[in-house]
């Protein structure tokens, strides 16, 4: 396995005329936006994708042992490159229904944080959503995920197929990000 000292996530505003966009034009915008963020991080940890395919399902698949992942929304989009399997996820902070709380997790998992209910759900949202990604697999499995330990205020530790994930959760601007992360620091990166 390639050695790194952190990995470096990259995280892109979207530009107002890509932000009115509809319907494909702004996936695509979007798409286009996130590969420029996935560029920066090759740059930025010198782990460079020479293809960037994905599977049936359209899950990124990894190329000469680098692993990647995107992430895009109206307002920014995010990256990462890395030596193992890595997800990443934002979401705009807003007000949530019940019923989207009780489909991401179960009381025992609420019960381990005292924090504003919207933060809390985003945070456990994008953890498990990164989880899922890095993991290869569908939203299909969000409640599969079990936050089991809150580390601090932006860490925290999903368990997914047998096995403990690390998140790391970045705040910024009414967002937040979380990505999957070994035992390596993580260097964000904002533009």
């Amino acid at each position: 396995m390639i050695q790194i000292g952190a990995i470096r996530p990259v995280i892109l505003p979207v530009g107002q005329g890509d932000q009115r966009l509809s319907g494909r034009q702004k996936v695509v915008a979007l798409s286009e936006h996130a590969r420029r963020a996935l560029v920066a991080s090759m740059t930025c940890t010198g782990l460079i994708l020479t293809d960037l395919a994905k599977d049936e399902d359209g899950v990124p698949m990894p190329t000469d042992g680098l692993y990647w992942s995107l992430t895009h929304k109206i307002d920014y989009v995010g990256a990462v490159v890395a030596p193992w399997p890595v997800g990443i996820d934002i979401e705009k902070i807003k007000p949530v229904g019940q019923l989207l709380f009780r489909k991401t997790a179960v009381e025992k998992e609420w019960a381990l944080l005292d924090d504003t209910p919207n933060r809390c759900f985003f945070r456990y949202w994008t953890a498990k959503e990164a989880v899922l990604k890095a993991a290869g697999t569908g939203v299909k499995d969000l409640l599969k995920c079990r936050i089991v330990s809150i580390l601090d205020d932006t860490h925290l530790t999903v368990h997914y197929q047998g096995r403990d994930w690390y998140v790391e959760h970045i705040f910024f601007n009414g967002h937040i990000a979380s990505i999957t992360r070994n035992a390596c620091q993580v260097e964000w990166l904002q533009a």
